[in-house]
C-alpha cells in the first residue's frame, strides 16, 4: 500500500480574502510568542552549559539537596553580555565530552526545581533563518551618540535628512568647581573673557571701557527696536516681544541700567500704540468667523499688544515684589542693593501707566499693586504713587476708574484696622464730584417718555405715520449708539457711588478710631463734600462733629475743620432746616486770639474760609451784634498778625462790611448802646461791641506794610467802592483767600534766605530787634491814650500775652 495521499487542500486566494482581520492578527501573535519562547529556551540551556563547564573544570559537585537561588535580571544581562559559549580555553577530550552531553538532557543540564519533562522533542522542519536569529548578537560598548534632528534639505537628489551632535553638558561638580574660580578672581579685581583666541586678562580700565561700549551697544539696539515699533506697530509687533525680552538681562556689568532702560523705553511704547479702546478677548464664534483680510491682521495685532502689555505688568510686578522680599540669595545679575532703583523705576512706570492709560485692559490690576504702596515705608515712594492717585482722580472726567481706585483705597484702609498713613486718606480731597443723585420724593419725580405700544399706534396713527413713527425711533437708537460722550445721568451714578464709599470711610472713621492720625484728613474732606451728604445724616454729623470740638482732643486746624464742614452742611441742603449753630459761632470766636501769630501757616487761609462760610453766605441768619463782634475782633487780630494774614483779613472785614451796612457804627467813636465793651467775653451776642470803636486801624494805617496800610484807609473811610478812599481794582477784585496766597508768595520772595554768615545773623537779629520794639511802641501808645478806656483791661492782656 503506497503512502497516504494528503487530501488537505491549499486555501485559495479568494478564501484567505475571507479570513478575518482577528484571526490574521492572531496567527501573527502566536508567531511571534513561539519564537521568543524558543528564544528564551536557548538562551537558558546554554546558561545551563556554562554552569556545567564551571563545575565540571573546578571539579566541585553541586548537591542535589541545596535548591538554586534566583539570580535577578541584572545578573542574567550581565551574563548574556559575556561570550556565549566560553569553551575555547578547554582542552581537546573535555570539548568532546561537553558537547556530547549537550545533545542529551541530563541531570546535569536541567533545572531540578522545574517540571518539564525530560525528553523534549524537536520542532519539525525547524527553519534555518529561525536558528540565526536565535544567536545573541553582541553589543557594542561605546555610547551610542544623541543626534538632534534638524529640518531635511531638499535637492535634485530628493530630500536630504539633516542632523547634529547633541553638546555634552558639563557635571555639576564641574559647574561649581568654574563658579569658584570666577568668584575668586572677581575679588582680585580681575575678570577673564573667553574669546575668540586665548584667554585673556582685563584690568579695571579696560573693564570700564569695555562696559561702556557694550551699554552703548544695547542703548543703540534699544532705540532701533523703539523707533521701529513705533514706526509700524501693527506689523513690529514682533519686535516688541523681543524689546520685552531685554528686561532679563544676564550681563551683570549692564544689567541694571539696560533693565531700567528698557521698562522706561516700554512704557513710552505702550503710551504711543495703544488704542483708546478696550480690547476684549474674542469668543468662540468670532474665532471660527471667516474675516476680511486686514480685520483679521488687526486683531493679531490687538491680541498680540495685550499678550505684551499683561508680560510686561507682570515683570514690572515680579521686580517690586523682589524688592519687597529682600531676597538672600546671592544673584550673580542684580546686587541686593540694586533691588530698589530697579523697584522705584517700575513703580513710576506703573504710576504713568495708571494716569495714562485708565481705559485700557488691566488697569484695575494696575491700582491693585499702586494703592498698597501709598501706605509704603519708602517716603519716595508712597510720595510717587499718592501723587498719582490724585492726579487721577483730578483729570477723570467719567468716573469709572475713579470709583475702582475709591473702592481699593476703602477695602485697604478698613483691612490695616485704620492704620495707614494720613497722605492715603487725603487723596480723596482730589476728586472731582460736584453733583450727585438726590432722592426726591414721589410727587417731584418728572413722569418719563413712554413710547405708544402697537395697540396705541394701530388705534391712533395711520399706515404711513406708524412708518414714519418706526423709523424716527431706530434713528434714535441709533444715535444714542454712536454717541461718544458718557450720559450725564451715567455719570451722576458713578459719582453717587463714589462719594457713598468716601462717607462710609469717613464715618467708620469718625465712629471707631477718634484718636487716628487720620482724623485731619476725615474733617477736612466733611468740609469738601459736606453739602453732597444726605439731608437723614444732619443731625447727627452736627452731634458727633461738636462733640470733637468739645472734647479737647482736637489741636487748632482739626476744629478749624470741624466748624468748616459743620456749616458746609448747613450750606448745601440743610438750608432748609432751622438749625441755629451758635455753639460754632461762639466756638470760632473764642479761637481767634489762639491763632499762631508769628508763623505763615494754613490755619489762616482755613479760618478765612469759615468766616466766609459763616458770615458772608448765611448773612440773611445772622444777628447785627455778631457781625460787628466778628469785626471787631478781627481788626484787633490784624495787628498781631504777619502781613499777608493781616491783608486777608482786612479784605475779609471789608466784605463784611459791605454786607452788614449797619456795621459803619464801629467807625463812630460815640457808644451807640448801654453797657461797656467786654472784650475778654467770649460769647459774641453779649459783648457789646457796638460800644466800642475800630482804633486799630489807626494803628494799622502806620504799618511798614503799603497794601496793609492801602487796606486800613480804606475801611477807615467806610470802604467805599467809588471815590478817593477806594481800592485799587487789582486788590478789589480779588478774594481775601487770594489775596492771603498772594502775598505770601511775595514775602517768601522778599525776605532774605537765612545764612550761617555772621552779618547775616547780625541783619536779622536788628530786624526782628526793630519790629519788636514797633509793636511795643504802638502798645505803650495804646496804653497810654486817655480816650480809650473801654479797653484797657484788653490791652493789659494783650501786653502780657505779647511779652510770652
Amino acid at each position: 500500500m503506497g503512502p497516504r495521499k494528503n487530501t488537505k487542500r491549499v486555501p485559495s486566494f479568494r478564501k484567505l480574502l475571507k479570513t478575518s482581520n482577528v484571526k490574521l492578527a492572531n496567527k501573527l501573535k502566536n508567531k511571534q510568542y513561539n519564537q521568543q519562547s524558543a528564544a528564551k529556551k536557548y538562551k537558558k540551556e546554554q546558561k545551563q552549559l556554562r554552569q556545567a563547564a564551571r563545575d565540571v573544570s573546578a571539579k566541585t559537585g553541586t548537591p542535589l539537596d541545596q535548591p538554586k537561588r534566583k539570580r535577578s535580571d541584572e545578573e542574567e544581562e550581565e551574563e548574556m553580555e559575556e561570550d556565549v559559549l566560553p569553551l575555547d580555553m578547554l582542552e581537546d577530550d573535555d570539548l568532546e565530552y561537553m558537547q556530547s552531553m549537550g545533545q542529551r538532557a541530563l541531570f546535569l543540564t536541567r533545572d531540578l526545581h522545574s517540571s518539564e519533562p525530560i525528553h523534549v522533542k524537536k520542532r519539525k522542519n525547524e527553519n534555518t533563518v529561525e536558528q540565526y536569529e536565535k544567536v545573541p548578537r553582541y553589543l557594542q560598548n561605546e555610547p551610542e551618540k544623541e543626534l538632534i534632528h534638524l529640518l531635511p534639505i531638499k535637492d535634485k537628489r530628493g530630500i536630504i535628512p539633516q542632523s547634529i551632535e547633541r553638546p555634552i553638558l558639563m557635571e555639576e561638580g564641574e559647574e561649581e568647581e568654574e563658579m569658584t574660580e570666577e568668584n575668586q578672581q572677581h575679588e582680585e579685581g580681575k575678570k577673564i573673557v573667553a574669546g575668540k583666541g586665548p584667554l585673556q586678562i582685563l584690568t579695571t580700565e579696560e573693564l570700564l571701557l569695555l562696559r561702556r561700549k557694550t551699554l552703548q551697544e544695547k542703548k543703540i539696539h534699544i532705540a532701533t527696536l523703539a523707533s521701529s515699533i513705533l514706526t509700524e506697530p501693527d506689523n513690529n509687533i514682533k519686535k516688541l516681544k523681543e524689546l520685552r525680552s531685554m528686561l532679563m538681562e544676564k550681563d551683570p556689568n549692564v544689567a541694571v541700567t539696560v533693565r531700567k532702560l528698557v521698562m522706561v523705553s516700554l512704557l513710552e511704547v505702550f503710551k504711543d500704540i495703544t488704542p483708546c479702546y478696550r480690547i476684549r478677548p474674542l469668543t468662540e464664534a468670532e474665532k471660527t468667523t471667516k474675516v476680511r483680510k486686514e480685520t483679521q491682521h488687526l486683531r493679531e495685532f490687538e491680541e498680540g499688544l495685550v499678550c505684551q502689555y499683561k508680560f510686561y505688568l507682570e515683570n514690572l510686578e515680579q521686580t517690586i515684589k523682589d524688592w519687597k522680599q529682600m531676597k538672600k540669595k546671592k544673584s550673580e545679575v542684580v546686587s541686593l542693593k540694586a533691588y530698589k532703583g530697579l523697584a522705584e523705576v517700575a513703580v513710576k512706570c506703573l504710576c504713568e501707566l495708571l494716569v495714562a492709560l485708565p481705559h485700557f485692559n488691566f488697569h484695575n490690576n494696575i491700582a491693585v499693586m499702586i494703592v498698597p504702596l501709598m501706605n509704603d515705608a519708602s517716603r519716595k515712594i508712597s510720595e510717587m504713587c499718592c501723587g498719582a492717585v490724585e492726579k487721577l482722580f483730578k483729570q477723570d472726567k467719567i468716573g469709572r476708574p475713579s470709583l475702582a481706585v475709591v473702592k481699593i483705597i476703602s477695602g485697604l484702609v478698613k483691612s490695616r484696622n485704620y492704620e495707614v498713613k494720613p497722605e492715603v486718606l487725603k487723596t480723596f480731597l482730589a476728586l472731582r464730584i460736584k453733583e450727585v443723585e438726590v432722592k426726591k420724593d414721589s410727587e417731584e419725580i418728572a413722569p418719563k417718555k413712554r413710547f405708544m405700544t402697537c395697540k396705541e399706534k394701530r388705534k391712533n396713527l395711520s399706515r404711513m405715520q406708524r412708518k414714519w413713527k418706526k423709523a424716527e425711533e431706530k434713528l434714535e437708537k441709533e444715535l444714542l449708539e454712536t454717541e461718544a460722550s458718557e450720559s450725564k445721568d451715567k455719570k451722576l451714578k458713578l459719582h453717587t457711588e463714589t462719594l457713598n464709599i468716601v462717607f462710609l470711610t469717613y464715618f467708620r472713621i469718625l465712629k471707631k478710631a477718634q484718636k487716628s492720625l487720620l482724623l485731619p484728613g476725615v474733617l477736612e474732606g466733611l468740609a469738601k463734600f459736606a453739602h453732597l451728604i444726605n439731608v437723614e445724616f444732619f443731625d447727627d454729623l452736627l452731634v458727633v462733629l461738636y462733640s470733637l470740638i468739645d472734647s479737647g482732643s482736637l489741636n487748632y486746624r482739626e476744629c478749624l475743620h470741624c466748624i468748616q464742614a459743620a456749616f458746609h452742611v448747613l450750606s448745601g441742603q440743610g438750608d432748609v432746616l432751622n438749625i441755629d449753630p451758635m455753639k460754632f459761632y461762639t466756638h470760632l470766636y473764642k479761637m481767634l486770639f489762639a491763632l499762631h501769630a508769628g508763623d505763615t501757616n494754613e490755619d489762616v487761609l482755613i479760618m478765612l474760609q469759615c468766616i466766609d462760610v459763616m458770615l458772608t453766605k448765611r448773612r440773611k441768619q445772622v444777628s447785627l451784634q455778631r457781625a460787628v463782634a466778628y469785626i471787631k475782633r478781627l481788626t484787633t487780630l490784624a495787628l498781631n498778625v504777619l502781613p499777608n494774614s493781616a491783608i486777608g483779613i482786612l479784605a475779609t472785614n471789608r466784605v463784611l462790611m459791605n454786607s452788614f451796612p449797619k456795621t459803619d457804627i464801629l467807625l463812630d467813636s460815640e457808644s451807640h448802646g448801654s453797657g461797656l465793651y467786654l472784650p475778654e467775653l467770649d460769647e459774641p451776642e453779649y459783648c457789646n461791641a457796638q460800644n466800642t470803636a475800630v482804633w486799630e486801624l489807626h494803628y494799622l494805617q502806620r504799618h511798614f506794610h503799603p497794601v496793609v496800610r492801602m487796606f486800613a484807609a480804606h475801611l477807615s473811610v467806610g470802604a467805599p467802592s467809588e471815590g478817593s478812599g477806594a481800592l485799587r481794582a487789582e486788590l478789589s477784585r480779588k478774594h481775601a483767600t487770594e489775596l492771603f496766597e498772594e502775598f505770601s508768595m511775595k514775602e517768601m520772595t522778599f525776605n532774605p534766605p537765612i545764612t550761617s554768615s555772621g552779618s547775616n545773623k547780625k541783619k536779622t537779629a536788628q530786624q526782628s530787634a526793630f519790629l519788636d520794639s514797633d509793636l511795643h511802641r504802638q502798645i505803650n501808645r495804646l496804653l497810654e491814650n486817655p480816650s480809650i478806656t473801654a479797653d484797657l483791661k484788653f490791652a493789659d492782656n494783650f501786653r502780657a500775652e505779647s511779652h510770652t
